[in-house]
C-alpha cells in the first residue's frame, strides 16, 4: 500500500484522500473516493488513524493522499456546520463501496428515513426494510457503518429506551444524540 503525504504521480490504482479532523467528539478520520465520502473513523489518533488507513487501503486496493480539500473539502464543511449545530440533514456524496447486501439495505433507510433528533429502535428499522424478525442483523448493521455520523448510526436504539451498542462507545452515542436535542446534555 502506498500512503503519500502530498499529492504526488498517480500509481494507475484509484485514490482515496483523506484526513483527520477535530470534532465535538474528538478526531474523525475522513476518506473520499472519485464516488463521494467512503469512511469516517471515530477517535482517529495514532493507532486507530493508521489501522484504518491499512484497512481501507487493503479493502479498496487504493493508493491513499492526505489531502484537507479537493473531494474532502465539502465533507468537512458539512461536518463542522453539523458539530456547530447549524445542520440538520447531510446532502454529500457517499461512495457505498465498504457495506453490500442487508446492511447496505439498511444503511441506506437509515440514512434517509431516520431524520435529526428522532430515534428508531433496531426492531422498527427492520420492519422498515421488510425483515421485522432481523432486530440483531440491524444492530450487525449498525456496528458494520462504515459512515458514521453521516449515516447516523447513533440514532437507533433499543425498544426498551436503552441506548444499545455503538462503535464509537456509548459516551459518543450520548453525546451526538444530546447534540440532537434527543437526551440532555451532560450536567458536568
Amino acid at each position: 500500500m502506498v500512503r503519500m503525504n502530498t499529492i504526488g504521480q498517480s500509481s494507475g490504482r484509484s485514490r482515496v484522500e483523506w484526513t483527520v479532523v477535530p470534532s465535538g467528539i474528538g478526531p474523525l478520520l475522513l476518506a473520499a473516493t472519485d464516488q463521494g465520502l467512503v469512511r469516517v473513523v471515530f477517535h482517529a489518533d495514532g493507532r486507530v488513524r493508521d489501522g484504518a488507513l491499512d484497512a481501507l487501503g487493503d479493502r479498496l486496493g487504493a493508493e491513499l493522499v492526505e489531502s484537507a480539500s479537493g473531494r474532502l473539502a465539502e465533507p468537512i464543511s458539512a461536518l463542522s456546520a453539523y458539530f456547530a449545530g447549524w445542520l440538520r440533514e447531510f446532502a454529500l456524496p457517499l461512495d457505498w463501496t465498504l457495506c453490500t447486501g442487508f446492511n447496505r439495505q439498511v444503511l441506506r433507510e437509515l440514512a434517509t428515513g431516520v431524520s435529526y433528533g428522532t430515534v428508531v429502535g433496531y426492531g422498527d428499522l427492520a420492519g422498515r426494510v421488510g425483515r421485522p424478525e432481523a432486530a440483531q442483523a440491524v444492530g450487525a448493521a449498525m456496528g458494520a457503518n462504515p459512515l458514521p455520523v453521516v449515516v447516523p448510526c447513533h440514532r437507533v436504539v433499543e425498544s426498551g429506551g436503552g441506548l444499545g451498542g455503538f462503535g464509537g462507545g456509548l459516551e459518543t452515542k450520548r453525546r451526538l444524540l444530546a447534540l440532537e436535542g434527543v437526551l440532555p446534555e451532560p450536567l458536568f
